[in-house]
């Protein structure tokens, strides 16, 4: 039997093999449920039934003081992860395009967009966002 190489053809003409992988897949899962809830145990406690934080007993307080730097960290770096989700595609983009002057405004504006975001890394620098402990 020859091999054929991958064609997305392939799928758009024969759909059983998408079909076999989403039965499979799904009767994997079910008997990974299945599996777990088979051998789980089942004796609850009041150690289990505590909520669990990051292995800090929790407090008889129901709400904490909690630095809002954490947030802005977080924050920052979804800004920064979003914006690494943008940039990679466009380079592949922007890389395949062969016309020599068709391509000027979309790297202008890819510029335009990390020189932002440049600036915002520097102010959140110089405001102290960055530093974990003060």
């Amino acid at each position: 039997m020859i091999l054929q190489a991958f064609s997305g053809d392939l799928f758009a003409k024969d759909w059983s093999a998408v079909a076999l992988s989403a039965v499979i897949a799904t009767v994997a899962i079910g008997l990974m449920f299945g599996t777990s809830r088979l051998l789980s145990s089942r004796r609850h406690s009041d150690i289990k039934l505590t909520p669990y934080e990051c292995g800090i007993p929790p407090t008889p307080y129901s709400w904490s003081n909690i630095n809002v730097r954490f947030y802005i960290f977080a924050i920052m770096f979804l800004i920064f992860d979003v914006e690494a989700v943008f940039l990679f595609p466009w380079a592949v983009i922007f890389m395949e395009q062969k016309i020599e002057h068709a391509n000027v405004v979309p790297f202008y504006s890819m510029m335009l967009f990390l020189g932002v975001l440049f600036f915002a890394i520097i102010y959140a620098w110089k405001k102290g966002v960055l530093e974990w402990r003060k």
